[in-house]
Order: structure tokens, then sequence, then C-alpha cells
């Protein structure tokens, strides 16, 4: 047996004369706090739990940190070992990679832990709708390798996704279109609550993103006395790259009870620390307007409890608030001088994770603007060292955004994400000693059957010897 951990973990030492075989008799044990890891462990492996067992979770000190985990596998059977549930449960990823169809973990010793706080995944929901059902299924997707954010943008020109009470024609209005036209959709609060109830029993947080003061057609479409000139805009349902074309009007007092209204809302929905309010690509919105509008905006963001997110534009305005690096241009001098100051920074570079771009000139579906992003172009870059002039402690993470334009269907998020998402997965998990293309192709060719066997219609990329 060879070992296939995706991410790699910081120290692994294979015992393979100590494999552990599952049998109908085996049995997990996890008390107190490690329950519902373990109930979750039992479900995965469809073997029981009790008082005593064989595969044993523990909460107790291992000197990983709040995320990290020890898994000791022997012929006696499994300890897994962390501080909280949260590394609990990423150890269970593993000894799910290590343990076979028959039932066989392989005997090893490992030391993990993440390299970074922040290992993300953004969905755009507002230009494709997704189904509850369908982003549960991605949040479980990504627990699998140990991404622990999902950032969902809710709002855009195409679609607003969100019911929002105080606003009630949001929902009917606002998130009744998507490109190519069809129904769109809308999340109830109570679906959304939802959503945000099963990524939590993941150890998934999710930041829900209301792109304000630009992209905000599907708003003005419900809501035109929002908009600049008081005009109703048609929908907007097109594909291409038209962005920046829409505002919020700036000087209109309506438009802050506006925000304040649906941000009080959303963070009431929301139990994570961050709201992001977008803040990118405000063409649209006249003179000093984005500025002054992300400056009245903030205050509401720290009055709800909430720190502020956004794409790195927000730093034209302020320093205060994490800034999402999105260009496939490095460096910024903009994004260097915040982070040299204080400012954390997610890397988001689109011409390494945007999960949109086409693989080659062949993909059936994506864009190119930022390049054709194979898997060794997602994963050969060091998050690090990326950014000219930044250190690594100005790194809050790195996160894969997948833009929904030409996503019809489940099929085609499983497309453009996999495999390139495992490879960000190793990028924000492991230790940077670690990482190498060689060894990681190696290890991610034995997951294609894995991924076969849910159902994940994956991009069998040709720079893989797939199993």
């Amino acid at each position: 047996m060879t070992f296939s951990v995706v991410p790699v973990p910081a120290e692994i030492r294979p015992v393979p004369q100590e494999s552990f075989q599952i049998t109908a008799a085996t049995r997990v044990r996890a008390l107190g706090a490690a329950s519902p890891v373990g109930a979750y462990l039992s479900e995965i492996l469809a073997i029981p739990s009790g008082a005593d067992g064989e595969i044993s979770l523990e909460i107790g000190e291992t000197g990983v940190g709040d995320a990290g985990y020890r898994l000791d596998v022997s012929r006696a059977g499994v300890v897994l070992t962390a501080n909280t549930g949260t590394g609990l449960f990423a150890g269970v990823q593993t000894l799910r990679q290590i343990t076979d169809g028959q039932g066989l973990v392989q005997g090893c010793e490992i030391l993990d832990y993440p390299r970074f706080r922040h290992r993300g995944a953004m969905l755009d929901v507002a230009r494709h709708f997704y189904s509850p059902a369908e982003v549960k299924r991605y949040i479980d997707q990504l627990a699998q390798y140990k991404i622990n954010v999902l950032h969902l943008h809710l709002t855009d020109d195409q679609g607003w996704r969100l019911d929002i009470e105080s606003w009630p024609k949001l929902a009917t209005i606002g998130g009744a279109t998507q490109i190519g036209g069809g129904p769109g959709g809308c999340y109830t609060q109570a679906e959304y609550r939802d959503i945000v109830a099963h990524a939590t029993s993941r150890h998934i947080t999710v930041i829900p993103e209301i792109d304000i003061p630009g992209h905000v057609n599907a708003a003005l479409v419900a809501y035109p006395e929002l908009s600049c000139d008081g005009v109703a805009p048609l929908p907007f349902t097109t594909t291409g790259t038209a962005t920046g074309f829409s505002s919020l009007s700036t000087d209109k007092e309506i438009t802050y009870r506006f925000v304040e209204d649906v941000l009080t809302e959303v963070a009431a929905l929301t139990p994570g620390e961050y709201l992001h309010i977008g803040t990118d690509e405000t063409h649209a919105t006249p003179g000093e307007g984005a500025q002054n509008f992300i400056r009245r905006v903030l205050p509401m963001v720290t009055g709800l409890g909430k720190k502020a997110m956004g794409w790195h534009e927000i730093l034209k305005a302020t320093p205060d608030a994490v800034a999402q690096f999105w260009s496939k241009k490095a460096p910024d001098p903009l994004v260097t001088e915040a982070a040299l100051n204080g400012t954390k920074i997610l890397l988001s570079p689109a011409n390494k994770v945007y999960l949109d771009m086409k693989y080659t000139p062949d993909s059936p579906i994506g864009f190119k603007w930022a390049g054709y992003i194979e898997l060794r172009d997602a994963y050969d870059w060091d998050p690090g060292t990326y950014l000219d002039a930044v250190p690594e402690d100005a790194i809050l993470g790195v996160e894969a955004p997948l833009w929904s334009e030409h996503l019809r269907s489940r099929d085609d998020l499983d497309f453009m994400a996999f495999p390139r998402i495992a490879a960000v997965a190793e990028l924000g998990w492991s230790p940077r000693s670690a990482h190498g293309w060689e060894n990681f192709a190696t290890r991610l060719a034995q997951h294609g059957p894995r991924w076969e066997a849910e159902g994940i219609a994956f991009y069998r990329s040709p720079q893989i010897p797939w199993a």
C-alpha cells in the first residue's frame, strides 16, 4: 500500500506491518466533546459507536493547535487525538484516505496541522443558482480536503439569492433570473440557516458576500429607487465578462438604510466572524462615491459584531478589512503597503486559483481571460512568497473562487472544481517543505476511483497518471 493523503500531512511515518483491519465487530469510541465527530465517522465507515472501541477519538493535548491532530494506527486499533473537535474532524479525513475499500487502515504515525488559517472555496450562486442540496454536496466534497471556509457569492447583477425580509422584492424579483434566463432561485432564510448548519457540522465556516456598491443590477430591478437615476434597469441574463456597469446610489440615504437592513439580517443568520461586502469593479459609481460608501458601511459591519472582508479594491478606501487579492498581476503596491502595515491578505490570484478558467484551449466550458489553468498551474506556486515584499504572516490564507457564468449543472461544478480544489487545499494546509509536484501527482492519482465512487464528474487531467 502507498500513502496517497491529500493534503499531505506535516509529518507521516508509515508502519506497514501495523495496519489495522476493520471488521463487523469494530466499534468507534468517542466520548464527550469527541462524540459529534465520532458519530460522523461511524456513519462514514458504517460501523457502530460505543463506550469501547478499537477506533478511538479523543480530545487531549497534542501540541498542534486548534486544527491539528495526531493519528496512530497499529494492529490493535486506531487512536486519533486532537485539541478540539475541529482537529478530530481533520484527522478523520486523513483516516478515510488511508482506509481502502476492504476496510484495511494503513499502519502509520501522523502528526499534522495547517499552514494557513483560511483554506477556502468560493461558490458563485448568483450567476447560476445552485439548490441547497447542491451546495451541501459541495460542502461535503470540500470537507474531505480540509477546506474550512465556504465563501458564498450571494448577489450579483444576474441574481439576488438570499431572502431579506425587510426588502422582500429582492427575493421575488431580484432572485427570479439567472444567466441564460430560466427561473433563477433564492434561498429562504430557513434554507440558508440549514446550509450554514450543515457547513458547521463539517467544520466549515460560511462567509456570505453581499457585493456592493457595484454588481447590483438584480437589486436595482427590484428596487429602482436605489439606483442613481431612479429608473429600473432591465434584468441582466447574458453570459460574457460584462462587469462594473451597475451601482447603488451613494448619495441617497435610502441606500444606507437598505445596506444596513440587509447586513443586519445576513449577520443574524451567519455565526462566522466575517461579512464580505464585495467592493470590486465599481466603474459605474461616480467620483469618490465608492470610497465614501465603503467608509460609511464599515462601521455598520463592525457594529454587528463582524469583521469586514472585500476584494482588494477595498484598500482604496480603508486598510481596516481583510483584502481578497484577485488580480492576475503581482505585485500590487496598494496591497503590499497595506500588508506591511498590518492588513491581512487573502490570496485568490485569478491566474492560479480561479476555477472558472479553462484548463486548456480544448476545455468545453470556462473563461480564459486570466489564462489557462491546468492542474500543475494551480499547484505549482507558493502562497507564502507570491506577493513580493509581503511576509507570509500577513497572508490569511488561500481561496479558490468558482464563478458560475458557465456552470449550468452539478456536473459542470464538479468538472471545474476537481481536481484543482485538491491542489489548492494542499497549498493551504501542508507545510511548504512538503510541496512537490511529482509527489502530489502520484498521490492524487489514487483519488480518481474515490471521486468516481462519489459521482464526482472530475476533469481527467493528462498531467496525472490516474489509477
